[in-house]
Protein backbone atom coordinates (compact mmCIF):
# COMPACT_ATOMS: atom_id res chain seq x y z
CA UNK A 1 0.00 0.00 0.00
CA UNK A 2 2.75 2.44 0.96
CA UNK A 3 4.67 1.59 -2.20
CA UNK A 4 1.66 2.43 -4.37
CA UNK A 5 1.30 5.81 -2.67
CA UNK A 6 4.99 6.51 -3.33
CA UNK A 7 4.60 5.60 -7.01
CA UNK A 8 1.56 7.83 -7.41
CA UNK A 9 3.34 10.71 -5.67
CA UNK A 10 6.37 10.35 -7.95
CA UNK A 11 4.17 10.25 -11.04
CA UNK A 12 2.32 13.37 -9.90
CA UNK A 13 5.61 15.16 -9.24
CA UNK A 14 6.91 14.19 -12.68
CA UNK A 15 3.76 15.53 -14.30
CA UNK A 16 4.00 18.80 -12.38
CA UNK A 17 7.60 19.32 -13.49
CA UNK A 18 6.79 18.39 -17.10
CA UNK A 19 3.90 20.86 -17.24
CA UNK A 20 6.12 23.53 -15.68
CA UNK A 21 8.78 22.86 -18.33
CA UNK A 22 6.24 23.38 -21.09
CA UNK A 23 4.50 26.43 -19.61
CA UNK A 24 7.29 28.55 -18.09
CA UNK A 25 8.28 31.63 -20.09
CA UNK A 26 11.81 31.87 -18.70
CA UNK A 27 13.92 29.36 -20.64
CA UNK A 28 16.39 28.77 -17.82
CA UNK A 29 13.60 27.84 -15.39
CA UNK A 30 11.95 25.67 -18.06
CA UNK A 31 15.17 23.71 -18.62
CA UNK A 32 15.60 23.22 -14.87
CA UNK A 33 12.00 21.97 -14.61
CA UNK A 34 12.78 19.59 -17.52
CA UNK A 35 15.79 18.32 -15.61
CA UNK A 36 13.72 17.78 -12.46
CA UNK A 37 11.09 15.89 -14.47
CA UNK A 38 13.80 13.59 -15.81
CA UNK A 39 15.28 13.03 -12.36
CA UNK A 40 11.90 12.06 -10.92
CA UNK A 41 11.29 9.81 -13.93
CA UNK A 42 14.61 8.09 -13.23
CA UNK A 43 13.50 7.58 -9.63
CA UNK A 44 10.29 5.97 -10.90
CA UNK A 45 12.28 3.60 -13.10
CA UNK A 46 14.45 2.66 -10.14
CA UNK A 47 11.42 2.03 -7.94
CA UNK A 48 9.96 -0.21 -10.65
CA UNK A 49 13.10 -2.34 -10.63
CA UNK A 50 14.94 -1.03 -13.71
CA UNK A 51 18.20 0.38 -12.33
CA UNK A 52 20.03 0.39 -15.70
CA UNK A 53 17.22 2.34 -17.34
CA UNK A 54 17.27 4.72 -14.39
CA UNK A 55 21.00 5.37 -14.82
CA UNK A 56 20.54 5.84 -18.58
CA UNK A 57 17.74 8.35 -17.92
CA UNK A 58 19.95 10.29 -15.51
CA UNK A 59 23.02 10.30 -17.73
CA UNK A 60 21.41 11.07 -21.07
CA UNK A 61 18.33 13.15 -20.39
CA UNK A 62 18.92 14.73 -16.98
CA UNK A 63 22.62 15.15 -17.76
CA UNK A 64 23.64 15.50 -21.39
CA UNK A 65 20.44 16.92 -22.89
CA UNK A 66 20.05 19.43 -20.07
CA UNK A 67 23.66 20.59 -20.47
CA UNK A 68 23.15 20.99 -24.24
CA UNK A 69 20.01 23.05 -23.68
CA UNK A 70 21.75 25.25 -21.10
CA UNK A 71 24.73 25.76 -23.43
CA UNK A 72 22.37 26.75 -26.24
CA UNK A 73 20.60 29.27 -24.02
CA UNK A 74 23.93 30.69 -22.88
CA UNK A 75 25.25 30.97 -26.47
CA UNK A 76 22.07 32.77 -27.54
CA UNK A 77 22.41 35.29 -24.72
CA UNK A 78 25.99 36.14 -25.71
CA UNK A 79 24.95 37.13 -29.23
CA UNK A 80 22.04 39.14 -27.94
CA UNK A 81 19.37 37.04 -29.69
Amino acid sequence: MMEAVLHIAMIALTLVFAIMAAELKDMMKAVLAFMCANITMAAIFYLLGAPYLSVFQLLVYAGAVTILLLATIHAGEERGD
